[in-house]
């Protein structure tokens, strides 16, 4: 029964789809209307020797700005030192060619953004965990000079090791790392940052 019920519903519902589809189509090209456009039409001229000027409205998206943006509000929610430093990031991305969430990623998974770093670290102006083997601190004197070193260590030498994706610079820059459990770290907060445009 509940099969005849289907069947018989379906031949009534098409057609008066199609028919409600067909309506509405020929309702909407019959209609007189004007349609948004981004330039303003002349005037009634039906020939003109010189073409008439138009106004054209022209938006240009800069995406660098929206990394800037994206990467600036990731530390500030974060109440990141390196907050101040998102152009610094993004510039240095650019540079060595690496994805522009590389670098807070890592800073992120090391140092919670520079939020957790030990004692004997504060003053590094490390947040990457670059260069810290047992008792070997690297140390930076500012974070604009430990987000070129580190951004140029992994764009040129990492990258010509062939180590781009996380999972692959892990096995150098951690290469400890229990289960891939860096690298799963820092891919998640790779996408916590990406920008949907």
């Amino acid at each position: 029964m509940r099969k005849i019920i289907l069947l018989s519903s379906f031949f009534f519902l098409t057609p008066l789809v199609i028919m409600l589809s067909f309506l509405f189509l020929s309702f909407i090209t019959s209609q007189k209307y004007n349609s948004f456009t981004l330039t303003e039409k002349s005037s009634k001229v039906a020939y003109a020797a010189i073409p008439g000027a138009q106004q054209t409205i022209i938006l240009k998206i800069n995406s660098e700005d929206a990394r800037v943006t994206t990467v600036k509000e990731f530390f500030a929610y974060y109440k990141s030192a390196l907050t101040p430093y998102a152009q610094a990031v993004v510039s240095a991305a650019d540079k060595y060619d690496l994805d522009y969430r590389l670098l807070p990623a890592i800073a992120m998974q090391e140092s919670s953004l520079c939020n957790k770093l030990p004692n004997k670290y504060k003053d590094s102006h490390n947040c990457w965990g670059f260069g810290i083997y047992g008792n070997k601190v690297t140390k930076f004197s500012n974070f604009t000079q430990a987000i070129n070193t580190v951004s140029k260590t992994i764009g040129v030498k990492y990258k010509a090791a062939g180590l781009e994706s996380p999972e692959e610079i892990m096995t150098k820059y951690t290469p400890g790392s229990p289960n891939g459990s860096w690298a799963l770290g820092v891919s998640g907060t790779m996408d916590k940052l990406r920008i949907n445009l």
